[in-house]
């Protein structure tokens, strides 16, 4: 024979047992607890191409006003110079893709400018800049 037992009514731990338990963060659970910051002007792989091509073009026509070694260099320091202003300005109020097109282009426009200078000096002893 079994004995009854009265029914105990509700449960008083079912409160505590119903919270989630605090996930290890493995398998993320929701929305995150912080904000998402996203970046306004993205860099991205066309504004890059756009801004080394710009650039391009800026120190070629600029290199083309060069009638000797000497000014062709004098030339690409100046198309440079204003090119990275503009990619200062890029970067604080404009695409930063295209500003780091202009700068990685124009970094390489002045090291060609350089080699120039560099091996019209070595091949006359004279040095072209002066």
């Amino acid at each position: 024979m079994s004995i009854a037992r009265p029914d105990p009514g509700p449960d008083p731990g079912a409160a505590a047992r119903s919270v989630a338990r605090t996930p290890s963060g493995l398998f993320p659970a929701g929305p995150p607890s912080r904000p998402t910051y996203r970046e306004p002007h993205p860099i991205t792989g066309g504004g890059v191409a756009a801004g080394g091509g710009a650039a391009a073009s800026w120190l070629l026509l600029f290199g083309l006003l060069g009638t000797d070694v000497s000014s062709y260099a004098w030339w690409t320091v100046v198309a440079g110079l204003l090119a990275w202003a503009t990619a200062l300005v890029l970067v604080r109020y404009g695409d930063r893709g295209v500003a780091t097109g202009v700068a990685i282009v124009t970094a390489g426009g002045w090291s060609i400018a350089a080699a120039v200078v560099a091996v019209r000096w070595a091949t006359s002893g004279d040095w072209p800049l002066w």
